[in-house]
């Protein structure tokens, strides 16, 4: 069976962040033999003034392919990792999705992008997690973290949200590659430029600081935008952090308030 885990709200500005733990869960699953572990994404959400964060307010989620009988025992794991491993001050949630057995899927793709625009509650929360039987727990502090936690699970599932952990580690002599050549690396499977435009295997990209893919169409996909001028033949340059925030608040509209 495929499963999503998403996890919110566990660190504070001077600890393991949320998404070093999220790695943590998912090596585990796949050490412990209970499944294969996909690439883990971080989901932003809505940045608000009645809404308790550390730093960015963002869950992180990832997708995995279990035995139906190991299920309860990656639960049981999650929850006592979190219990340990959470900052005091902290206020974690755990939303564990079994996809096969979902019955709407729009539903809990809808609260994602919900918690993007506009304040949810725990018992917004609780409520879907239980028509649609999805696990839903909290694990300290004011447990507010459950709500990043199922809307993470639902941008996940929606396949065109948020960005990979991790960045890719790619060396050329002088930092200019082709888009095929992009495409041959492992978890690179497009480019695509800001406005939407798929690049051909021929065009030539300029590497940035940042080699980061983004979750499109359920593809790892490499965002670029034009270079002011173009030089070498090269007119597009990987995006840096700040371009990948402002490209997730054109795309979904996220408002800070």
């Amino acid at each position: 069976m495929y499963i999503l885990l998403c996890i919110d709200d566990t660190d504070s500005i001077d600890s393991r962040g949320t998404g070093t733990l999220a790695e943590i869960i998912a090596n585990t699953i796949e050490s412990s033999g209970w499944g294969k572990r996909y690439a883990v994404t971080r989901h932003q959400l809505l940045l608000h003034k009645d809404i308790p964060y550390t730093s960015h307010n963002s869950s992180m989620c990832f997708g995995a392919e279990i035995e139906a009988k190991y299920l309860q025992n990656i639960i049981d794991y999650t929850v006592d990792f979190l219990q340990r491993e959470s900052e005091p001050e902290s206020d974690p949630g755990l939303c564990v999705v079994v996809v096969d057995y979902l019955k709407d899927n729009k539903k809990l793709i809808d609260f994602g992008y919900k918690a993007k625009r506009v304040v949810l509650t725990k018992e917004n929360a609780y409520d879907l997690a239980k028509e649609l039987k999805i696990h839903l727990s909290e694990h300290g502090g004011t447990g507010q973290g459950i709500i990043g936690a199922l809307a993470g699970a639902g941008l996940r599932l929606s396949g065109n949200d948020g960005w990979f952990k991790g960045s890719h580690k790619i060396k050329t002599s002088d930092n200019i590659i082709k888009v095929s050549e992009l495409c041959s690396y492992n978890n690179i499977d497009k480019v695509r430029s800001v406005e939407g435009r798929y690049l051909e295997d021929d065009e030539m990209i300029a590497l940035g600081n940042l080699v980061k893919t983004v979750l499109v169409e359920g593809e790892f996909v490499l965002l670029v935008d034009e270079v002011n001028e173009e030089s070498c033949g090269v007119k597009w340059k990987t995006c840096s952090k700040q371009q990948l925030r402002k490209y997730e608040e054109m795309k979904f509209n996220v408002v800070h308030k």
